[in-house]
């Protein structure tokens, strides 16, 4: 049988591409693809060719990126991390997943995919299959609001409103944090204020920092969580959150940090600055021994079938395969009407 990818020829160069479909070996379930959403960053990074791996190689050893002694190995195929399909096939030694069985996992943009039956999950009864494709989304937001230490009645100011965003503040105030949202977009903004955002500052208007001084009686955010990967709203967050408070650095930055200055409030209030990545083995080096990345995402579908959060209205756009050139695109744009793009598959 045909399997079809999503490949990355070069910067801007994407297709849906015809591949082999892999034999199912022991152990293995073979899942077809309903959904697959796109990320509006780290693939955007990767499909405008801005992605540091792009240009650099990551030593596993030493934890550094160090300069590239191979070309790019293009075309990049199959990269994607927020999908849902049906389990079509499985060997027969698995007997806890069954062909018709609804699952969300990582198998990247692909018809088709051929994975170790733990590395699904099922869905739980009665979710709509479109939700599962936060999964990995919510848990980035998940680590973001881990890594902020949030307690109650804390002021969070979270800035950036897109679907990261959003659901980071929609968690930030399940963790009983009054939320500021922090956006260029009316419309995002809008949405944060239905997740429960306390305030909203629409950063192309006023100052966030004074907002939020403003609204704590002149002390600043007891935190704020960076989900934009724009420098200068990292400054921001910065001059918005109070003396050794903290500012939890989660968006995908790149290139030089223009718009970032560390001799200002970074330094005289002493803010401590943290990283918040979702591939780690615990969100914060404090959560070592309880919080997995596996616990992060469960948690997290755990309270979308709950109810306790609501992704769908973050979906956007709904394509089909063959058009993820055009998807990729539109986000690539700008397109202020886009939230989470997803792909269908036939």
């Amino acid at each position: 049988m045909v399997n079809w990818v999503v490949s990355l020829a070069g910067p801007r160069q994407i297709s849906l591409e015809p591949c082999p479909s892999d034999p199912l070996g022991p152990g293995q379930v073979r899942v077809r693809t309903r959904y697959s959403g796109i990320s509006a960053g780290t693939e955007l990074t990767l499909y405008r060719g801005s992605n540091p791996r792009l240009s650099k190689d990551w030593d596993d050893v030493t934890r550094m990126f160090v300069p590239r002694q191979t070309p790019v190995p293009y075309p990049l195929v199959g990269f994607g991390y927020e999908e849902v399909g049906e389990v079509a096939e499985v060997a027969s030694d698995v007997s806890d997943r069954h062909p018709g069985q609804l699952v969300w996992g990582i198998w990247g943009h692909r018809a088709e995919a051929v994975l170790p039956a733990g590395a699904v999950t099922p869905l739980p009864p009665g979710l709509d299959p479109l939700a599962a494709v936060f999964a990995r989304p919510g848990a980035i937001a998940l680590t973001a609001v881990l890594a902020g230490d949030l307690h109650l009645g804390d002021w969070v100011g979270v800035f950036g409103q897109g679907v990261i965003g959003l659901l980071a503040s929609r968690l930030a105030v399940l963790s009983g944090a009054r939320v500021v949202a922090v956006d260029r977009i009316p419309a995002r903004l809008a949405m944060a204020a239905r997740y429960g955002a306390r305030l909203t500052v629409d950063a192309g208007v006023e100052s966030a920092a004074t907002i939020l001084h403003k609204a704590t009686d002149g002390r600043g955010a007891d935190v704020c969580l960076e989900l934009s990967g724009a420098y200068p709203a990292l400054h921001e967050a910065i001059r918005a959150t109070t003396h050794a408070g903290r500012v939890v650095a989660a968006g995908f930055y790149q290139g030089q940090a223009d718009g970032l200055g560390l001799g200002e409030e970074f330094h005289h209030n002493r803010i401590q600055l943290v990283a918040a990545q979702v591939s780690g083995p615990t969100p914060a080096p404090s959560m070592a021994g309880r919080w997995t990345g596996g616990r992060v995402a469960q948690t997290f579908m755990d309270l979308v079938a709950e109810g306790a959060v609501d992704p769908l209205p973050l979906v956007s756009h709904v394509v089909e395969a063959n058009a993820v050139a055009d998807a990729l695109a539109l986000l690539d744009h700008g397109e202020s009407a886009a939230l989470q793009v997803v792909l269908r598959f036939p």
